[in-house]
């Protein structure tokens, strides 16, 4: 049969066409594995319509909401005094907005313009595709996070090109790249969220320099150097003599212009020879590279001298006096946390005998036999059953009713009276007692669920797991027999694990919660936002809460930053379909902001003070009936 049979060329005119769609979508597809960004991505989709796929010109516009409704040009290929006439394009209902691209974006859906003189076009741009031999414009809209962001536009010299099969593949390519553009735009919300909570994390909002969580970074780095040279280093930990008196006077507004100019003072001082940081409310820490005992006790006695005279706040003089205790490298120690908890330890001893600075020794550490004749207590006061258990509520947003309560420890000691568990659970923590408290704790949880249910009752019951738990190889058999010994029903009993805890094993600690998983418990990941856990990471656990740290909850009103944070973390939560838990919620303003983001459950002092057991199942009975009067109900 001839070559030139008129079927044949159809056919292979429609095959040709068919083939450069497909190589759009195929290429394009790897264009998507391999972008970084949104504009590389956009260059290179267009590259490979008209460069490898033969196309005459391709460009990505994108829709203004403007007045006047113009349409930008992100990204366009073609020659240039065709692209140049583009540029007039809007997606308004009117002469300049009936091109292709404008109609595209317009009605959202795609634009197919197979005839250039066909009444589609509005005259201006039936002119424009005449004049530059145009036969076919395809307009492809761009739909992002639900709306319509823009379009992908190709023009083709034939005058019936994009027909089927040909533009299937095409709107497949359009819907790609828009979900491309969909992904890396998460991706950059998510890396600026992570970038936030960093800055949050290790940065003091109210002087803007590191904070203690820093300071351990960069004294960790700086002990390496001084290590590696062979050089001394100097820790100095700073603090405000009457600052808490100021503060009584003052309020934390005044008090905090204080630490802001006393920190502005410090900076102009410490940076050409050190770091500064805020470690506390009234304390800062100065690491000195290269110094010895005698350039830093004159380095600061200089910061003493300079801090003598008052500051001046609202009008007022103020008093900076303050106290300085130091820790030397390699005497003292040579890793950050004993240089930290020297120089601290020098600093009490500095505030107690009055002196203005006092370099660690020795006897300064004498109060770690008070902390091991604590623990010794504390082993007692298991076994005596001085420990009592307090509840705080947990509150459902939307029916304001009570939805259980997180379990929290107190010590009847006999010689210091009611105990907080700020004043001994760090202590149990670094001596290995904590996980026997643990197991009390599970047992009098238990204990109470049991008579509470008996009594028609239930509440789920959240428990805090250390990160020391996690490494007792008999945990899942020893709770496993507890929950078994009580009956304890599914759902029962939640554990909180901080976000940090998990980063320490992250594949122990998911073998650790799949086991939880299969006792039937719940599993919530607490303080988070805290730890740096990976999206990745996050997905694969078997959890079913999220608490936001109470370091973001409190500032939410106040921070836009910290508000940008809870808002993110409620809507990462809910895809993932989990649970979230607001900590810290101390007043009614806070509580409606994290009602209409859509938060789940809160925790904190608008709803109630933890309280004895005892007190709990009457509280939350009447808190109950009374909603939402439960506020004012705390104890």
């Amino acid at each position: 049969m001839p070559n030139d049979c008129p079927s044949l060329r159809g056919d292979h005119q429609e095959l040709q066409r068919l083939s450069r769609a497909l190589w759009t979508l195929s290429a394009s597809n790897r264009a998507l594995l391999r972008a970084e960004d949104e504009q590389t991505l956009l260059q290179e989709i267009c590259r490979v319509v008209v460069e490898e796929a033969g196309y005459a010109s391709a460009i990505v516009a994108r829709a203004e909401h403007d007045e006047h409704k113009h349409v930008r040009m992100l990204t366009k290929i073609g020659p240039e005094e065709v692209l140049d006439e583009l540029c007039a394009m809007t997606w308004d209902d009117s002469e300049q907005g009936r091109s292709a691209t404008g109609t595209a974006i317009r009605t959202g859906r795609p634009c197919l313009i197979t005839d250039v003189d066909s009444g589609t076009l509005g005259p201006t741009w039936r002119g424009f595709a005449r004049r530059h031999g145009f036969g076919s414009i395809l307009s492809l809209p761009l739909r992002v996070d639900g709306e319509v962001y823009g379009a992908l536009t190709i023009l083709a010299p034939e005058s019936d090109a994009f027909q089927e099969p040909e533009k299937a593949p095409l709107l497949e390519a359009a819907d790609d790249l828009a979900f491309g553009l969909q992904v890396l735009r998460a991706r950059e919300r998510a890396a600026e969220a992570q970038a936030t909570i960093w800055r949050i994390t290790h940065f003091d909002a109210v002087t803007g320099l590191p904070n203690r969580a820093h300071l351990r970074t960069v004294l960790t780095d700086m002990l390496a150097t001084a290590r590696k040279n062979c050089r001394s280093l100097a820790l100095l930990r700073l603090q405000l003599e009457r600052y808490r008196d100021i503060e009584e006077a003052l309020g934390d507004g005044e008090a905090g212009k204080l630490v802001a100019a006393v920190a502005s003072k410090l900076k102009r001082l410490v940076e050409p020879h050190g770091v500064l940081t805020h470690v506390a409310e009234d304390e800062f820490a100065i690491v000195l590279p290269d110094a010895g005992d005698d350039k830093a006790s004159r380095f600061a006695h200089e910061l003493l001298r300079e801090l003598g005279d008052p500051a001046e706040v609202a009008g007022l003089l103020l008093d900076t006096r303050a106290h300085v205790g130091m820790s030397l490298y390699p005497g003292h120690g040579d890793d950050a946390e004993v240089l930290i908890r020297r120089a601290g330890a020098a600093l009490g001893h500095s505030r107690r005998y009055g002196g203005r600075l006092a370099t660690f020794h020795g006897g300064h550490e004498n109060t770690s036999v008070q902390r091991i004749a604590l623990m010794a207590d504390l082993r007692r006061a298991l076994e005596r059953d001085e420990l009592a258990l307090f509840y705080q509520p947990k509150a459902d947003m939307g029916s304001r009713q009570v939805r259980g309560a997180e379990a929290l420890v107190r010590w009847n000691h006999p010689a210091r009276g009611l105990m907080s568990p700020a004043e001994f659970v760090p202590l149990a923590e670094s001596t290995g007692m904590v996980t026997p408290l643990t197991y009390w704790m599970l047992e009098a949880v238990l204990r109470h669920s049991h008579g509470w249910r008996r009594d028609g009752q239930s509440y789920p019951i959240s428990i805090n797991l250390s990160p020391h738990d996690f490494r007792d190889p008999q945990l899942l058999e020893r709770i496993g027999g507890a929950l078994s010994t009580w009956g304890a029903e599914p759902g029962s009993i939640e554990f909180e694990l901080t976000e940090s805890a998990l980063m320490e094993d992250p594949d122990g600690a998911l073998r650790i919660l799949a086991g939880l998983k299969r006792l039937d418990v719940t599993l919530a990941i607490d303080d988070y936002g805290t730890g740096y856990s990976s999206l990745s990471y996050l997905r694969r656990l078997p959890v079913d809460t999220i608490k936001i740290d109470q370091s973001f909850v409190r500032e939410m009103t106040s921070s836009r930053d910290a508000a940008t944070i809870v808002r993110s973390t409620i809507a990462l939560a809910h895809d993932l379909a989990l649970k979230v838990v607001a900590e810290g919620v101390e007043d009614e303003p806070t509580f409606d902001a994290l009602s209409q983001l859509g938060c789940d459950m809160a925790q904190g002092y608008c709803i109630s003070r933890p309280m004895p057991a005892g007190e709990f199942p009457g509280w939350a009975m009447r808190a109950g009936l009374n909603a939402p009067g439960w506020g004012r109900a705390a104890a």
